[in-house]
């Protein structure tokens, strides 16, 4: 894809290999996952990736509105991303700006492969993602936390959706850019993937990459997607197992 990038304006990498925030070029952001978070919705999730602090609630099925949008087979898959006013340095309007339109429709496009939309026919199901807090990265972990809502609505899936970045900083592939790196960098590149179908439903690529650099950063993607959905089978485990059976599955499942 076509896309400019402006030259760092200082070193985002020293000499020993280490990054601003002192992580190695493959090294993820802290996470914290939590199902449940929403008491009104019928299913909602919250996460922090990095400063990045989102909330995702889930509604339905339900009834469609307006009525000439009702798909007589399958259910219809909504998704709303937002930035609140005060989740950026500079205050943001409120208004829907064209990249949360954007995320809002290759959100939705992510989550559909995932979601058995058959077993829903004539209903919305409806997933509203609330950035509290942006710090790069924000999409893929919108779309990391609305799979965890769906699931904790009780949606029939075919697999959850994991989403992780990876790209280019200082001529380096790394994992996982911060809103520094992402600003700064010279590529960027959100990969969704659903693990146990090793199946991909999001890849956008921002920047030139080499082909050795996008095969790079495109597997480096998916292994940190795997690792963070070992995180989001303990948060599942944790509400509903008690934090044991699921989590010794999905360990299994990325040690493989």
């Amino acid at each position: 894809m076509e896309g400019s990038r402006m030259e760092p304006k200082k070193k985002l990498i020293d000499a020993a290999g280490n990054r601003l925030d002192g992580r190695k070029w493959d090294e993820l952001r802290p996470i914290r996952l939590e199902v449940g978070t929403v008491k009104n919705a019928d299913g909602s999730a919250y996460i922090e990736w990095g400063k990045n602090k989102i909330m995702v609630a889930v509604y339905g099925p339900k009834e469609v509105h307006p009525k000439h949008q009702v798909l007589p087979d399958r259910a219809l898959l909504r998704a709303r991303y937002h930035m609140a006013p005060f989740s950026v340095d500079d205050r943001k309007n409120p208004a829907p700006s064209r990249r949360e339109i954007e995320i809002s429709k290759v959100t939705r496009e992510a989550l559909v492969p995932a979601v058995i939309v058959e077993d829903y026919p004539r209903t919305a199901i409806e997933v509203w993602i609330e950035v509290l807090q942006s710090d790069g990265g924000s999409r893929v972990a919108g779309i990391t936390a609305a799979s965890l809502a769906l699931a904790d609505a009780g949606i029939n899936m075919r697999d959850l959706v994991v989403g992780c970045s990876c790209g280019i900083v200082d001529g380096q592939v790394v994992s996982d850019l911060d809103d520094t790196e992402d600003k700064e960098g010279q590529g960027d590149m959100p990969v969704a993937i659903m693990p146990n179908l090793n199946q991909v439903t999001l890849l956008q690529v921002d920047g030139i990459y080499s082909r050795e650099q996008f095969q790079k950063a495109f597997e480096l993607a998916i292994a940190k997607g795997r690792e963070i959905y070992a995180m989001q089978r303990e948060a599942l485990a944790k509400k509903y197992f008690g934090g044991e059976a699921m989590t010794v599955q999905a360990e299994e499942e990325v040690s493989e």
